[in-house]
């Protein structure tokens, strides 16, 4: 009987001892919680914290180290490199894109649009572009530029085609075939020109030029393409007379906000039509079949043209800086 009371009291004290030691641990989770809050949520200072809790700073110190060790404390770091990938993906998946590149913006858009030029070159590469069709703008120029001080002829790219014609004015963004061999001379492919206006004078005219073998032989080198370059542009505030040749009102009536190649589209990225449309440029239908159609967004385009161009469906690829993914995420 005596050694069964023993037993017990034995018992009894172990249960004791395991409770006064479950309290010990709260009471000290509750204390490194409480010097880790004070630390890392309301920014004081160890000597600070030592001197309201009557310990040394060492002491403190210890003790945020501990908080750490037993899960009090859980530090995460977001890297920028992870960030910007995770809102690209983020992006990809809401508009259906196989990918692209999220550009980091520079001190300039000058030198935004260089290191947008970089990422579109090295974009072409990863995806081993063999037959490329390269549309007109300001950043095709830009583009060109950049691989004039950065040629790359060991690229994947074998051939290169105009997706439009030549522009009748003085600019060289769109002159076509001016671009079509400065790219080719700088990635050390075969160049493939189209020897004709962009913007004839009717669509009488254009219904000419179109039955030509010159156009016949474009076309094929068109359904050829495993990859399209076109340059995501805004809608001016003042259209051009050609624009206004072309639609007469439309732009402004169905509410145009940016334009691929020569085609303009609204926000819920219709392609405006026209009967008088006398643009002489690679057909939709043509452009869709491409497998890969890559849209580079300049240093200023704006959510509005982003926006529409993705829903245009024209789109495998998008190539643009981070702020106006960002920003498009947030409206979204």
């Amino acid at each position: 009987m005596c050694a069964q009371v023993r037993e017990y009291h034995r018992i009894n004290q172990h249960r004791k001892g395991a409770e006064q030691g479950m309290e010990g641990t709260d009471k000290k989770q509750q204390r490194l919680a409480y010097v880790a809050r004070r630390y890392y949520l309301d920014h004081q200072k160890q000597s600070d914290i030592a001197k309201e809790m009557g310990v040394s700073r060492p002491m403190v110190s210890r003790m945020l180290s501990e908080a750490r060790a037993l899960g009090v404390v859980e530090i995460t770091v977001h890297e920028p490199d992870s960030q910007v990938a995770g809102l690209f993906s983020r992006f990809c998946r809401m508009y259906a894109l196989k990918g692209g590149r999220a550009i980091e913006e520079a001190g300039s858009d000058r030198l935004t649009n260089r290191r947008l030029s970089q990422g579109a070159a090295e974009l072409l590469q990863d995806l081993k572009t063999c037959r490329l069709g390269v549309g007109w703008g300001y950043f095709v120029g830009q583009l060109v530029g950049w691989l004039e001080e950065n040629p790359q002829p060991e690229s994947s790219v074998q051939e290169i085609c105009p997706l439009v014609g030549n522009a009748g004015f003085p600019i060289r963004n769109y002159h076509s075939n001016e671009n079509v061999r400065l790219l080719a001379q700088y990635l050390g492919a075969s160049p493939h020109f189209l020897y004709l206006p962009a913007l004839p004078e009717s669509l009488d005219e254009k219904q000419i030029l179109c039955s030509t073998e010159l156009y016949h032989q474009i076309c094929k080198v068109w359904e050829q393409m495993d990859t399209a370059l076109v340059n995501i542009s805004n809608y001016p505030s003042t259209p051009d007379f050609a624009s206004v040749a072309r639609y007469g009102n439309r732009l402004q009536e169905q509410r145009a906000c940016g334009r691929l190649l020569a085609y303009y589209y609204n926000e819920k990225g219709s392609i405006i039509c026209s009967e008088q449309d006398f643009a002489i440029q690679i057909p939709r239908e043509v452009l869709k079949r491409c497998a890969n159609v890559v849209g580079v967004c300049s240093a200023n385009t704006s959510v509005r043209a982003l926006r529409g161009a993705l829903y245009s469906g024209c789109f495998t690829h998008i190539v643009a800086r981070n702020g106006l993914i960002q920003e498009l995420l947030e409206e979204a």
